[in-house]
């Protein structure tokens, strides 16, 4: 049976349409997965870093290009990588650049108005990576279809109401706590991280099922940007909440 997942990189059809490009000798890996991710996180940090520096070495900061641009860009380059999978080799590496100017931005801002909220987010979320791989490859989280779908429906519902809070945006008003400081706007964070780790779960689950079924070899980008895809989002919420309850 093939896995689900909650990421739109990683769905239960990836890597059934691509299985007749796959070419004898030259499949998808675990390893070359992880290498993939890798790369990719390297050069989500130095595009990043360059923004950061940007930010606190010069006089008047400005990042908010910079975030629209890693934004917009980032999500375009996602699409084009999830719709048409040979171009991820491609695709996978400039989102990876795209988001780092958006996490670069994000996060200098937020680390002048907090200092040293960014460290604290960033070990977290690496944190939370490596403790749910250690799970998932111990048996103690089995990616069950009960489980599958339960993440999978918590995730939709998440994504529907940052739509609504966006769409409210623009008449200057907000889904009611989604920003607030209070008990209940951290309890809410605290879910919304905890779905964003969960989906890592779903991941690890169903790259270990393309490698299994003989995915071709380009599928480890495709792989490697789902990852990247929930690791950018687990960071963001992190930075939320922590931010929320420094605030207080």
């Amino acid at each position: 049976m093939v896995a689900r997942s909650a990421n739109p990189a990683l769905n239960k059809n990836t890597f059934s349409n691509v299985r007749d490009l796959t070419i004898s000798g030259n499949l998808m890996t675990i390893q070359g997965t992880v290498n993939k991710t890798g790369i990719l996180l390297v050069l989500a940090f130095l595009s990043a870093f360059w923004v950061w520096r940007q930010f606190f070495l010069s006089e008047t900061p400005q990042v908010s290009l910079y975030i629209m641009v890693g934004a917009i860009g980032g999500i375009i380059t996602a699409m084009v990588a999830i719709f048409r999978p040979t171009t991820a080799p491609f695709a996978a590496p400039l989102y990876a650049l795209l988001e780092g100017l958006f996490l670069g931005g994000i996060s200098s801002l937020m680390e002048a108005r907090f200092p040293g909220i960014v460290i604290q987010a960033v070990g977290l979320t690496f944190g939370t990576l490596f403790a749910l791989l250690f799970a998932y490859k111990s048996g103690l989280i089995k990616a069950t279809e009960n489980f599958k779908l339960g993440v999978a429906a918590a995730t939709g519902g998440i994504f529907l109401m940052y739509m609504v809070n966006l769409v409210l945006g623009f008449f200057g008003a907000s889904v009611p706590f989604i920003h607030d400081n209070g008990f209940l706007g951290i309890g809410i964070s605290a879910f919304i991280v905890v779905i964003a780790a969960l989906n890592l779960v779903l991941d690890f689950d169903f790259i270990e099922h393309g490698a299994e079924q003989g995915a071709p070899k380009f599928m480890e980008w495709r792989a490697a940007l789902g990852l990247m895809i929930t690791l950018v989002w687990l960071y963001i919420e992190i930075l939320h909440l922590l931010s929320k309850m420094r605030s207080r």
